[in-house]
């Protein structure tokens, strides 16, 4: 574990140091991308202390239910001494059938004690993630998780739908005919259910795969969706890094784990970047901000694609037009087509100017 940390505080220095992340102005801090709570918190800490900041907006650490009732009350309070503002927790799903056919470590009760001991220690922000697109997920089954998520009253939800990685066990049991995968079919009906529940509970739909009470959207991530620069650390983490004013240059890391070398010193993973294009960059502010409720400004949409496209799109209502309350007029894909949004962004990118 603390080669791991070791690397990460490598790395940092390798930056430039803390000092010069804070002049970059990061005003968040996600750890996350894998299972950090099985970090020792003495090993968290030693991160925080490295990046040298303690006033984020958001400060969001991910967290299995298994840890958090394992480590304890005592854990959770070192969380909060660290800064932790904001837990993101793996449910996944609250039906005990599918957390073991998930291989998940925990149950439906460890996941209901795992929230209850988060908010008997103080955590006023709390994010649930959920899992659809399962073929052996009815609709009644589906709904009774649902249902059960929302009873905990968490002021953030994502869901997202099963994807199958290349070479993954689940992957091999496809190709050998032990799974057979959701159909479209099934995956939109779970979907639009997922849609309903959550607006009749008050949550906003504001990003494809995230609903929020109100004033609790995820200042992180919507910064991704907004190409706000930020800096990734670690295995396998990316950053989008300014240049010349613009957020242009993408890096992102190796996915070796950090470890002693052959001369006896930290050996650790290695960046690699490109430098995008303007095309690109443009491509990536369409297809990030049609993922939201808020769209894309409806003058940038038509600089970088066709009038007639955009109109055709919105005649057939896969996009509407809306104006904020400060009168910019705004482009968005209607919750409706939400489903299908990447394909209606794959249409707009055949008309791009």
């Amino acid at each position: 574990m603390s080669f791991y940390v070791d690397g990460i505080i490598d790395e940092i220095k390798s930056r430039g140091g803390a000092e010069k992340l804070r002049r970059q102005g990061p005003d968040t801090l996600y750890i996350g991308g894998g299972t950090p709570s099985i970090l020792p918190s003495e090993e968290l800490e030693r991160v925080v202390k490295a990046l040298g900041k303690s006033d984020y907006k958001e400060f969001t650490i991910e967290v299995n239910p298994d840890d958090i009732n394992g480590n304890g009350r005592e854990y959770l309070q070192r969380l909060r001494d660290a800064g932790v503002t904001r837990i993101s927790m793996g449910i996944q799903s609250f039906d005990n059938g599918i957390l073991r056919w998930m291989n998940r470590r925990h149950d439906v009760a460890g996941a209901r004690l795992a929230f209850r001991l988060l908010r008997e220690a103080g955590f006023g922000n709390i994010s649930i993630d959920l899992i659809f697109g399962l073929s052996q997920l009815e609709l009644p089954r589906w709904e009774k998780s649902i249902r059960e998520a929302i009873a905990l009253n968490p002021e953030h939800i994502s869901a997202y739908q099963l994807s199958i990685d290349e070479d993954s066990s689940l992957a091999l049991m496809v190709s050998d005919g032990r799974y057979t995968e959701a159909s479209d079919e099934q995956c939109r009906e779970q979907y639009e259910l997922l849609c309903e529940l959550l607006a009749e509970a008050g949550y906003e739909h504001y990003e494809i795969s995230n609903w929020a009470k109100p004033g609790f959207r995820a200042i992180h991530n919507s910064a991704y969706w907004k190409r706000v620069p930020y800096c990734g650390l670690g295995p396998g983490a990316h950053s989008l890094i300014c240049k010349d004013g613009r957020a242009d240059v993408r890096q992102w890391n190796t996915r070796e784990c950090a470890g002693i070398g052959a001369d006896g010193g930290l050996k650790r993973w290695q960046s690699e970047g490109e430098e995008l294009s303007p095309m690109e960059i443009a491509e990536e502010r369409v297809m990030l901000a049609l993922r939201t409720s808020d769209g894309l400004e409806e003058s940038e949409l038509r600089a970088i694609c066709s009038d007639a496209k955009v109109d055709a799109l919105m005649d057939e209502k896969a996009l509407q037009s809306y104006r904020k309350t400060d009168g910019s007029k705004m482009v968005r894909i209607p919750e409706k087509r939400f489903f299908v949004s990447d394909d209606i962004i794959s249409d707009l990118f055949n008309g791009m100017v």
